[in-house]
């Protein structure tokens, strides 16, 4: 009898994603920008630059220890960047404050709710995604309560948060080959290590301090010669 895994299921293969070969009709893979936290002073003309580049299709916004009506006066303008660049902007964790700032979407951990009571209160045209760590099971679930992508992560070392989960490149390609709904890959990414992820069957890099840390625009065109 085979052993389950911590989700219950049977423990996957990691020579999967090796032998995984990736979906054409599936969309060509793009980037997921994550804001750092510090997003006053001269970043939304950082914002600008980054997303002028291309190869950008989502933008989080991601503040922390500030209260909603600041972080609303911080989101708003940042909001209108996105809108003006056809990218969508997506609000880390907080329903409300995505209603309020009239968000393309809203990104909850496992501690930020359901996604169907977030749906109930922002309607049927926003995007949710779920954070589902390295649990397929977490995946699944989140799916089935009507999220619109599921992310996983983080695959490597990453400062931009504290992390316990290290999942393998494989829970992509099994995603991937099961489920249309688009997986995110988050943690650690630069455009040095992001090719086996995107193999693997990432449909979305999730990105900040490669981006943040340095000259943004040059890392965002370095991430789009990797996506090409």
């Amino acid at each position: 009898m085979t052993d389950l895994d911590e989700d219950g299921l049977p423990p996957l293969d990691p020579n999967f994603a090796d032998q995984f070969v990736r979906d054409v009709r599936r969309p060509k893979c793009q980037l997921y920008l994550i804001s750092p936290l510090d997003v006053a002073g001269a970043f939304p003309e950082r914002l600008k630059r980054a997303l002028g580049a291309g190869a950008v299709a989502a933008f989080q916004f991601r503040v922390k220890g500030v209260d909603q009506h600041e972080a609303a006066r911080l989101g708003e303008p940042l909001r209108q960047i996105c809108a003006d660049a056809d990218v969508a902007f997506i609000v880390n964790d907080d329903v409300s404050l995505a209603k309020r700032l009239g968000a393309d979407g809203v990104h909850l951990g496992q501690g930020d709710g359901d996604p169907r009571e977030a749906r109930s209160v922002l309607g049927p045209e926003v995007q949710i995604g779920v954070t589902c760590h390295d649990s397929r099971h977490l995946a699944m679930e989140a799916g089935e309560a009507g999220a619109d992508y599921v992310a996983f992560g983080a695959f490597y070392p990453t400062t931009t948060k504290e992390t316990k989960h290290r999942p393998e490149p494989v829970i992509l390609s099994w995603w991937s080959a099961l489920f249309e709904l688009p997986c995110v890959a988050i943690g650690g990414i630069t455009p040095y290590n992001a090719a086996p992820l995107v193999k693997a069957g990432a449909d979305f890099l999730a990105v900040s301090n490669a981006v943040w840390g340095g000259d943004e625009e040059a890392a965002i065109k370095a991430f789009a010669a990797v996506l090409a």
